[in-house]
């Protein structure tokens, strides 16, 4: 049962039609107008990576490329991006936090003074140096 986009030449909107089968594609009608010159679309689609996969794109080099390790704001966007990657996995309010600092302009040194467990038994979490590997 597909359902494609179209465009209506009629009413000039975007509209999606569902069809109940693929040999009843031919001559689609607006759902909005009911008329009869539309023109197909390509559609948006979405893919669902695994684990393994985000990983793998997070790693590789040409991810780094727009981030400056001297700006704790571009940190603070790779950071971000990364925990979007994880996908629904729970960073915890520090990692958060955390971005949240960077993204403000505050110095990693100081963040890491003012968080004790991102040094401490959180390290393990953020790589053993915790915050101070973002320097």
């Amino acid at each position: 049962m597909p359902i494609y986009e179209y465009r209506c030449a009629d009413c000039r909107r975007r509209v999606s039609v569902f069809f109940r089968s693929f040999s009843n594609i031919e001559n689609p009608r607006c759902p909005n107008c009911g008329g009869e010159h539309l023109t197909r679309l390509v559609s948006r689609v979405a893919t669902v990576k695994s684990e393994d996969a985000r990983l793998e794109a997070l790693s590789d080099p040409s991810s780094f490329g727009d981030v400056d390790e001297n700006d704790p704001k571009s940190m603070a966007r790779f950071m971000r991006k990364m925990g979007d990657q994880m996908g629904g996995e729970d960073l915890g309010p520090e990692f958060h936090e955390m971005v949240d600092r960077l993204e403000s302009g505050e110095n990693p040194e100081e963040i890491e003074k003012s968080m004790p467990g991102l040094g401490g038994e959180g390290a393990d979490d953020m790589g053993a140096g915790g915050m101070g590997d973002l320097e």
